[in-house]
């Protein structure tokens, strides 16, 4: 029998997002096909150490509590040493204190790590100097899709439309804060504060007048020392989901989707996208002309090429009531939680979950190593 591709399913990590990334690893881990794939569940503690965690011993943590840490495993996890190995390295402490050592073969990655140091071009950068194939964006496109000041850069120069913004650093705020209010009021309110390189909404404030406008700054700079502070659009929040083609052929969309938030979110914060089914309503397709439709499915196409994406994202969109269609931002690595959108849409469109995941494997398999 042909053994099947190993997959090494990589969760958890130092970002806030840490807690998230267990949830979607949790919806993936019953999902992907074990007759077709062999797995490796390898956890990354908030501290760092790469380590075997089982699918039964995440199961058990988030049954315990749904936003969890991982507590760090005894056999600690080490990336290939040199350049055509495929062997991940497993480290355990054994009797007597010696340490014994065993390889495991692995023929892709899936990394499904959120956020800084996994989603931003660092893992993925690692995963390139070990030679090892891997689900998603590349360095260039992970990094400047973290990035909300150079992702809106990006999509600029690739004739997309991008509502008004403005950047703030940390100097910029430290040495001219006066000059920085009257930077952001000149938008006019209300405008949304967020940290440049954090995701799923974490120290993102929506500020209504200027005597709110401080303390949301700071609360976003507990996130990230640069902020983009983006100008109130008024329109209808739509996504759409993208998946690169098979060999040469074009990136693939799902139909576009609309999220409704309920009364009591002001916006598609952390608990309407992670935490509570009821706060967020998916229509998909979304209720929207043709020529819209044609738009949005275009422009998600045209955003993620912008990147040199690979793999998959998801680009997220304003509809406006003048008919115009305004990007918001592109996540290369969206959730994939029971109730995330991206797979969501893609089951809208004809694509289950499972076979989401085989094609996402199969497209990392079928990439070269090296420089592309």
């Amino acid at each position: 029998m042909t053994p099947r591709p190993c997959v090494a399913v990589l969760f958890g990590g130092r970002s806030s997002e840490h807690s998230i990334s267990l949830i979607t690893a949790r919806g993936v881990l019953r999902a992907i096909d074990r007759e077709k794939w062999d797995v490796v569940t390898v956890g990354i503690a908030t501290s760092g150490e790469w380590f075997l965690c089982p699918q039964e011993e995440l199961e058990a943590l988030l049954d315990a509590n749904p936003i969890a840490e991982l507590p760090v495993g005894d056999e600690l996890v080490s990336l290939p040493l040199k350049v055509g190995e495929s062997e991940l390295i497993v480290r355990q402490d054994g009797p007597c204190g010696q340490t014994v050592s065993r390889d495991r073969h692995i023929d892709v990655v899936l990394p499904l790590l959120h956020g800084p140091f996994g989603e931003d071009g660092t893992l993925q950068g690692l995963l390139e100097l070990a030679d090892l194939r891997y689900v998603g964006c590349g360095v260039t496109a992970s990094a400047v899709g973290m990035d909300k000041h150079f992702m809106k850069l990006a999509f600029e120069a690739a004739g997309l439309a991008v509502g008004p913004y403005t950047v703030v650093t940390d100097r910029q705020w430290a040495l001219d804060p006066r000059g920085v209010r009257e930077r952001i009021a000149a938008l006019g309110f209300p405008v949304f504060v967020k940290p440049a390189r954090a995701g799923s909404s974490f120290g993102i404030t929506k500020v209504d007048c200027a005597e709110e406008l401080d303390a949301a700054i700071e609360t976003a700079r507990e996130h990230d020392r640069k902020l983009v502070v983006e100008a109130g659009i008024v329109g209808r929040e739509i996504e759409c989901a993208v998946l690169q083609g098979r060999g040469t052929g074009a990136a693939r969309t799902s139909m576009p989707g609309e999220i409704e938030i309920v009364d009591e979110h002001a916006f598609y914060d952390f608990e309407a996208k992670y935490v509570s089914q009821a706060s967020a309503r998916l229509s998909c397709p979304a209720d929207l002309p043709q020529e819209a439709i044609g738009t949005i499915r275009r422009n998600a196409v045209t955003a993620f090429e912008a990147l040199d994406g690979e793999g998959l994202c998801r680009a997220d969109f304003f509809y406006t009531p003048d008919g115009r269609v305004v990007i918001n931002e592109i996540n290369t690595m969206p959730g994939f939680t029971p109730i995330s959108m991206y797979p969501r849409m893609w089951a809208a469109s004809g694509l289950d979950y499972a076979e989401l995941i085989d094609e996402l494997l199969g497209l990392a398999l079928e990439r070269p190593v090296g420089l592309r």
